[in-house]
C-alpha cells in the first residue's frame, strides 16, 4: 500500500513509526511531516488542509490510503472531499466525515448527540452573546467549580474551570468578546464532573469497533496538576483504575451507544473516536469526544498495540473491522513531554537540540525543524520521550534517564507524570 499520513507533530511521528513496521506498506509519505518522520518515509511540503494540493499529489503518487492525524482537516471535510470526488473516491480516508468531525468541531453538537443517544455526560446548556443574561442566571444555579467550554476548536485551550462565580461570569463575557476567537461565539456551560480522568480510544468502520489501549494524560503545565492548560505534558498506559469491570461499563454505556448513534444519525464514520472520560467512583461519564487520536496519548497507545496497523486500517476502509484482531502488550508505556520555556504562553523558537546517541526510549518529535542542517525547536511541545517497561515505574525511569541526555535552551518537563496513579 502507498500511504499518505497528514500532520507534523508527535502523534504523526508515532503513526509513521507504527505504519513503517507494516509488511503491507510499500511507500509512506507524510504531509508536511517533521525531521524525524523523514527517516521513516518521504516528507511532502503540503499543508494538511490544502485539499486541492493533496488531491493532485495523491493522484500523481497513486496513493491508496490517507491517514489523517490532526482534527483540522477532518473538521474542514477532507473525508467528504476525497470520497465524493470521482477521481479520488477509490482512495481510503481514515477519519470521519465532516458531520462526524462536528463531534469535536462543536461542543454543543457533541453534547446534543450524547443526550440523544443516552451517553452519560454532565448536565449542560449552550449560550451566545445575545443570551448572556440567561447564562449568568444558569451559572447561579450551579455549584462551584464552573465549567465554560468554547463551542469550536480552540487548540485544546478553550475549556475553563473556575471556582469563583464572579470570575466565571467575567471570563464568560471575555469569551463572548473574542478571547478564543470565533470558537467562543457559542459557549457550553456544564456542571463539574468530579473524579479522575482517563481517555479511551476506539477504532470504528461505522458499524463495528475495536477498543484500543486506554491512557491518562497530564494537561497542566505545573507539577501536581497546577498552572495553565497545555496540549499535554505526558501520558501513561495502562490506567490502573480502568479494570475489566470499569471498561465493560465504558463499552456498554458509552462505546456501543456512540457507534450505534453514528448509524442511527447516518453519520459516515471510519476512523478514531477519542473518548475523554471521568471516573467518579467507578462510574464513567463522557467529558468530550475527539475525532482523532490524542497527543501525547498516541505516543503510549501505539507502542502497546500488538498489530499491523495497516491491516486494521484496511478493515476500517472496507467495513471488515469485525474480522480483524490485535493484541495489547502487557508492558506499561509512559511518555514525558519536553517543552519550550514559557509554553503554553510566549516562548522562543530556533534553539539547537542535543539528543543522546543511544537511549532505551523512543524520542518522538513534536515541534522540531532543521535549520541549515541543525535540529532546532519550532514549537511549544518539542519532544515526547516514550518508554516501555514491566511496570509504569520502570518505564518512567527509562524516560527520565533519556531526558537527562536531551538539551535545548530553557527546556522544561514535568517530573511527576504518573505519580498520582
Amino acid at each position: 500500500m502507498r500511504v499518505l499520513l497528514l500532520g507534523s507533530g508527535g502523534r504523526e511521528h508515532a503513526f509513521a513509526w507504527k505504519i513503517a513496521q507494516s509488511p503491507k506498506l510499500s511507500k509512506l509519505f507524510i504531509a508536511p511531516g517533521n525531521p524525524a518522520t523523514a527517516l521513516l518515509g518521504e516528507n511532502v511540503a503540503i499543508s494538511a488542509t490544502d485539499f486541492e494540493a493533496l488531491k493532485e499529489f495523491s493522484l500523481r503518487e497513486r496513493i491508496d490510503m490517507i491517514v489523517v492525524g490532526p482534527e483540522d482537516p477532518l473538521v474542514k471535510g477532507i473525508y467528504d472531499y476525497f470520497t465524493t470526488n470521482k477521481e479520488t473516491k477509490h482512495i481510503a480516508v481514515i477519519g470521519p466525515s465532516k458531520l462526524g468531525a462536528t463531534l469535536e468541531g462543536s461542543k454543543d453538537f457533541a453534547k446534543a448527540f450524547m443526550t440523544r443517544h443516552g451517553v452519560p455526560t454532565a448536565a449542560y446548556r449552550s449560550f451566545t452573546k445575545e443570551t448572556l443574561a440567561q447564562a449568568y442566571l444558569f451559572l447561579e444555579t450551579l455549584k462551584a467549580p464552573y465549567v465554560l467550554k468554547a463551542d469550536g476548536l480552540a487548540a485544546g485551550k478553550g475549556v475553563l474551570i473556575i471556582s469563583n462565580l464572579q470570575e466565571a461570569k467575567d471570563e464568560l463575557a471575555k469569551m463572548f468578546d473574542g478571547k478564543f476567537g470565533a470558537a467562543g461565539n457559542t459557549v457550553v456551560i456544564e456542571e463539574f464532573l468530579k473524579g479522575i480522568e482517563c481517555s479511551v480510544f476506539v477504532l470504528t468502520d461505522g458499524k463495528s469497533y475495536k477498543i484500543l489501549p486506554e491512557a491518562k494524560d497530564y494537561k497542566r503545565i505545573g507539577e501536581g496538576d497546577t498552572g495553565l492548560n497545555t496540549g499535554g505534558m505526558g501520558a501513561v498506559s495502562p490506567v490502573p483504575f480502568a479494570d475489566a469491570e470499569f471498561m465493560e461499563k465504558v463499552r456498554t454505556r458509552i462505546v456501543e451507544p456512540t457507534v450505534n448513534g453514528f448509524h442511527k444519525d447516518e453519520i459516515a464514520y471510519k476512523g478514531f473516536v477519542f473518548i475523554g472520560l471521568m471516573n467518579d467512583g467507578g462510574e464513567p461519564s463522557v467529558i468530550e469526544y475527539n475525532v482523532r487520536m490524542g497527543d501525547p496519548e498516541t505516543e503510549v497507545v501505539l507502542p502497546r498495540l500488538d498489530a499491523d496497523i495497516l491491516d486494521l486500517f484496511e478493515g476500517v476502509a472496507n467495513g471488515t473491522l469485525s474480522e480483524k484482531s490485535f493484541g495489547i502488550k502487557k508492558e506499561a508505556a509512559v511518555t514525558v513531554v519536553c517543552v519550550s520555556g514559557g509554553y503554553p504562553e510566549d516562548y522562543g523558537k530556533g534553539f539547537p537540540i542535543s539528543l543522546p546517541e543511544t537511549a532505551e526510549s523512543i524520542v518522538f518529535h513534536a515541534g522540531t525543524t532543521l535549520k541549515e542542517g541543525t535540529l532546532v525547536t519550532s514549537g511549544g511541545r518539542v519532544l515526547t520521550v516514550t518508554s516501555l517497561g514491566a511496570t509504569k515505574e520502570e518505564a518512567l525511569k527509562k524516560s527520565y534517564a533519556t531526558i537527562e541526555g536531551i538539551s535545548f535552551d530553557k527546556m522544561y518537563f514535568r517530573r511527576d507524570i504518573g505519580q498520582d496513579l
